[in-house]
């Protein structure tokens, strides 16, 4: 790969430009400098007539170097001989150059151009394949809709009242957008007072699997309190925000409960747009119910957002369905972490009847096992773990519930949060051929993917 180049649009309205060229390829580049409202002077010893009509200079003859004297920009369009003895001159007097169809004495190249009033997209593959460049231009005026002239108006109007407002440069696309959005009959996001708390859900992980308000609440918040297993990309999404770390995650110091919700309070009565930030949903087993109560009791405004919960997300993206017709009608969901949650609940359920989700209980695999086993589950009922679902370390396992204890982990993903699913549809793998995620080898006694 050549140096990147600089993309650049140039004013050369009234400016001279040089045209070594007066062929058919010259024509082209004369009809768009004209159009630009360029003064084109064409030096060539012939000058096809629909060229000499768009000059305002004609010089019929051989190509000099001082014919670039004064001139802002050249354009090599002759033959490869000619065209070097013009990038020589043009590089002696710092003047940029583009050599039609002749990238190794050019130092500008033009694009593909698609043009909606004074947007203009342009397309460039460095000289290299100027034909690619026309499909891929094709293929964005056939894209892009006509209302973008449209659009830069509505742009402009709203940016004076930025710049006075002082709003910072990350925060105003959110605002155009809900401004162009209105243009087109679509109600903009009612936006979140101050001193206000959104409990948003997060989902499994993958920023693109957050909701479209979830985004919307982190692109206009004052402060992010977020948890441990938060990607990255999703805090992204909360440029001006103060980010604070309030994750917990197993036998690590944190901050407490109580902590949290008197620092959600605070700022909020500060005057604050506040996002409490949770993995998948805030309501399952996310807390997100006693920080509510502590809102709702400190009087406090607040609002739920809801997001998409592990507990089915994780089995669907590893093409794991909780329910399917004629395998499961019904699933239950636990927290896995410690056996006086899960415990009665394994024990009410019959053996075989629904899918069993555990959320946080990959540690606890072993009891989870030995307790369904003692329910009378049979050795080989189906089982599954996903760790790490939407991220790029996703691992998936499969095998029987027999399986589970004996189960080693990978080493380097030990950390990744774990799904387990145990029933009939650990066994199904619903995903299309093309999926990326790769599949580690699975141990020897259980079942693959």
């Amino acid at each position: 790969m050549k140096a990147p180049l600089v993309p650049l649009f140039v004013k050369l309205a009234g400016r001279e430009v040089v045209v070594v060229g007066g062929g058919a390829m010259a024509a082209v580049r004369v009809r768009q400098l004209a159009e630009a409202g360029a003064r084109v002077k064409v030096v060539a010893p012939q000058i096809r007539e629909e060229v000499a009509g768009l000059a305002a200079e004609l010089v019929r003859r051989p190509f000099r170097g001082g014919d670039l004297d004064g001139a802002w920009f050249a354009v090599a369009a002759a033959t490869p001989e000619v065209n070097r003895d013009v990038a020589w001159a043009a590089e002696a007097r710092r003047i940029l150059v583009n050599a039609v169809d002749d990238p190794e004495h050019a130092t500008a190249y033009t694009a593909g151009v698609v043009r909606r009033g004074d947007a203009t997209v342009a397309i460039s593959t460095a000289g290299r394949a100027p034909a690619l460049a026309g499909l891929l231009r094709e293929a964005v005026d056939a894209l892009l809709p006509p209302e973008v002239a449209g659009w830069v108006d509505a742009a402009e109007a709203e940016r004076p009242a930025w710049k006075a407002a002082r709003v910072p440069l990350a925060a105003r696309r959110g605002r155009l957008l809900r401004a162009l959005n209105a243009l087109h009959g679509e109600p903009p996001e009612a936006p979140v007072p101050p001193g206000f708390v959104s409990l948003v859900g997060a989902g499994p992980g993958d920023a693109g699997l957050l909701t479209r308000r979830g985004a919307e609440r982190l692109r206009t918040a004052d402060v992010v309190l977020y948890d441990a297993l938060v990607d990255p990309a999703v805090l992204a999404l909360a440029p001006s925000a103060h980010r604070f770390h309030v994750g917990k995650r197993a036998g690590r110091p944190s901050v407490s409960q109580r902590a949290i919700e008197r620092l959600l309070v605070r700022a909020a009565r500060a005057g604050k747009r506040v996002v409490r930030l949770k993995c998948g949903d805030p309501f399952v087993f996310g807390r997100g119910g006693e920080e509510a109560l502590a809102l709702a009791a400190a009087g406090v405004p607040f609002e739920v957002v809801p997001g998409v919960s592990s507990a089915v997300a994780a089995p669907a993206l590893a093409g794991i369905p909780v329910t399917h017709r004629g395998t499961s009608a019904a699933f239950a969901v636990v927290a896995g972490h410690a056996e006086a949650s899960y415990g009665p609940v394994l024990d009410g359920l019959a053996p075989g009847t629904l899918s069993l989700v555990v959320l946080m209980g990959v540690g606890e695999r072993a009891g989870i096992a030995a307790r369904l086993r003692a329910r009378g589950w049979a050795a080989e009922t189906p089982a599954a773990l996903v760790l790490g679902a939407s991220g790029e370390l996703v691992h998936t396992w499969r095998g029987r519930l027999a399986d589970l204890p004996g189960l080693a982990l990978p080493p380097d993903r030990t950390h990744l949060p774990g799904t387990l699913v145990v029933g009939a549809v650990a066994a199904l793998s619903l995903r299309s051929p093309h999926s990326t995620e790769a599949q580690p080898a699975a141990r020897a006694d259980a079942r693959p993917t």
